[in-house]
């Protein structure tokens, strides 16, 4: 039997390499990268099984690195291992692709479990979250929120850089794209979300937890 191969990513250089060092007996680890951007871009070029991500990470944040990496790779199993035991923060994870949440107060066995039960097409949700898994996955399912619904992959992007303290000649650099560019993403956001100032668009960032 083929073993599983995974990539983990958190912000935090202990956790990831604590977590790799867990893992290393029971799967192959690819790779630990510590920021939504490189989790992406090491998905789409070693093609994991399984990726283990953070919620709160820097330049992309594990929801919105999850729903990219589903939409480019659709096979590959995502685990959210984070401090959020909020029932909501599960369903938003679940909505993004998820097919796991942990949280971090969870011991090395029980992360084992999750990896071997989404590897086998399950579900698998930590009993510290004060819901059960099927609810959690109707309400996932169910949609997603209006506002959220109403920004584009690329403005929740400039939106987390944002409200990072990156200026928008940063955002841009970063993600490849013009100044005006940027720019133009920043205004086209205020107006959906009904905002009128760079403020309250890092307000509504902090809200979605985009940012830590």
């Amino acid at each position: 039997m083929a073993v599983t191969r995974v990539i983990l990513a958190d912000d935090h250089t202990i956790v990831v390499e604590g977590l790799a060092g867990l893992l290393k007996p029971h799967f192959k680890v690819l790779r630990t990268v510590g920021d939504g951007r490189a989790l992406v871009a090491a998905a789409v070029e070693l093609r994991p099984d399984v990726v283990v991500t953070d919620i709160s990470m820097p330049l992309l944040n594990g929801l919105e690195a999850t729903r990219q990496i589903k939409s480019r790779l659709p096979r590959v199993k995502v685990i959210v291992l984070t401090v959020h035991a909020e029932p909501e923060m599960a369903v938003q994870a679940f909505r993004a692709g998820a097919a796991g949440y942990l949280l971090k107060v969870c011991s090395a066995d029980e992360l084992i479990l999750a990896i071997e039960q989404v590897t086998h097409g399950r579900a698998y949700l930590s009993p510290l979250v004060d819901r059960d898994l099927i609810s959690i996955l109707i309400e996932a399912r169910a949609g997603s929120p209006v506002q959220e619904s109403k920004l584009t992959t690329r403005q929740r992007e400039v939106l987390q850089l944002i409200a990072e303290g990156k200026t928008m000649k940063e955002v841009a650099s970063i993600l490849h794209i013009s100044p005006r560019t940027a720019e133009s993403h920043k205004y086209e956001m205020m107006e959906a979300l009904g905002v009128q100032t760079t403020a309250a668009l890092i307000q509504y960032a902090l809200h979605a937890k985009m940012v830590a």
